[in-house]
């Protein structure tokens, strides 16, 4: 597993709660979702800002298409 990649592991109730608390610190702390695919591809280059907007639209009264909607437009965070 390279840099920037965590395994969590949730097979108890216990580990669960751990890896729940985990992605909830990058998030609050970084400021960035942990495991929004459409990200991924926007950042590789794989798809364009006017696409990435186009797959928020559908969900733009959400917090998740709100995030995807800023980051296309190139807004901070």
């Amino acid at each position: 597993i390279g840099r920037g990649v965590a395994w969590l592991d949730t097979g108890t109730h216990e580990s669960l709660l751990q890896a729940s608390l985990f992605v909830q610190a990058i998030e609050e702390r970084q400021g960035m979702l942990v495991g929004a695919i459409e990200e991924v591809v926007f950042r590789r280059g794989y798809i364009d800002a006017t696409q990435l907007e186009k797959l928020a639209k559908p969900m733009e009264k959400t917090e998740y298409g709100k995030y995807l909607l800023r980051l296309a437009r190139g807004e901070s965070f």
